[in-house]
């Protein structure tokens, strides 16, 4: 899948999106507005994660979404 069909769907993907990433809030994922720069921002600020961390799990869970 790719980010641009995410980017117009966010609503449709924001529970996912939580699902996977629990740490982050309704007030996160409407920031977020289906922005992957935002999104890894986030994962950055939740989970301590390194840019290039964030970025290989929005891969990893890109790929994992239908």
């Amino acid at each position: 899948m790719n980010w641009d069909r995410v980017e117009g769907n966010w609503k449709q993907f924001r529970g996912q999106a939580q699902q996977q990433w629990g740490k982050l809030t309704n007030d996160d994922l409407d920031l977020v507005e289906g922005k992957r720069t935002e999104l890894a921002g986030r994962l950055q600020q939740r989970y301590g994660y390194a840019k290039d961390q964030a970025e290989k799990d929005i891969d990893t869970w890109l790929s994992s979404i239908h």
